[in-house]
This record gives C-alpha cells, structure tokens and sequence, in this order.
C-alpha cells in the first residue's frame, strides 16, 4: 500500500546497553562508527554514526518507570526512519488520517514523530531542522 509520505533511509537503531562507554568502544573500535556528541542532548544517546547512519545508545534501566516494559532492559528501544521536512507534515497528516496514535518531539536538530507497531515496536519518523552539512560536520 502506498503512503502519502517517502522514507529516505534508516537513520539509526537505539539500543538500551548494559554499559554506555564500553558499548561505545565496542562500535567504534569494531564496526568502525565514529562518535557523535551533541550537546543539547546531555549524556545520551551517544550517537555512533557510518554517514548519516548508525545506533544510537542509552543506559539499559529496570529503574525507569517511564519506559515500557520490554525496553527496560539491555536490547533495541526503537529504530527511525528519515524523512524530508515535507515528508514528516505529510507522515503526521497521514497518521491523523488514519487515526494511527503518534506523538512529536523536538530534538533540538531533528522533529520526531513516535508510533507503535502492532507488536509494540516503537518506530520513529525523523527529520532534520536545517542543513545537513551543519549537522554533519564529522
């Protein structure tokens, strides 16, 4: 079935790890993805990046009550797609249309756009807010 909206690409994966700094290493050192840290975001996600690709890691924690149960532990929080701006408008009118639940939220360089799966996979529409060589800087 056709949608409204285009992909670009998978942007990341983000993984819920046991231990963010050896997680890091591992990526880095073994699948040669190089570190990237935007400050806005804090601590985490550390973003370990292949171009405009790769994962995105978060502490694994049983403690947080806002998480959903089978993302608490070590194992994949969600994954995202990117989209173009106009892409992401037409991904949100589409969901609404459809009456498919999302919720938005800002980044600080990305919008995002949070939807379930009929497994209760949450998956991520993203795009970015302003130039890509801006952002892309590594």
């Amino acid at each position: 079935m056709a949608t409204p909206f285009a992909i670009d690409f998978l942007d990341h994966v983000a993984l819920r790890v046991k231990d963010l700094q050896v997680s890091a290493r591992w990526y880095e050192k073994v699948m040669g993805l190089t570190p990237y840290h935007v400050p806005e975001w804090g601590e985490y996600p550390i973003f370990l990046l292949a171009g405009k690709t790769g994962v995105a890691l978060f502490p694994a924690s049983s403690e947080d009550s806002t998480l959903p149960a089978a993302t608490k532990g070590p194992g994949i929080d969600h994954f995202a797609f990117q989209v173009s701006n106009e892409n992401f408008e037409k991904s949100k009118a589409w969901f609404s249309e459809q009456e498919i639940p999302y919720q938005v939220r800002d980044h600080h360089h990305f919008l995002s756009v949070y939807l379930q799966d009929p497994d209760g996979h949450t998956v991520e529409l993203t795009t970015l807010v302003g130039k890509a060589a801006d952002f892309y800087k590594n």
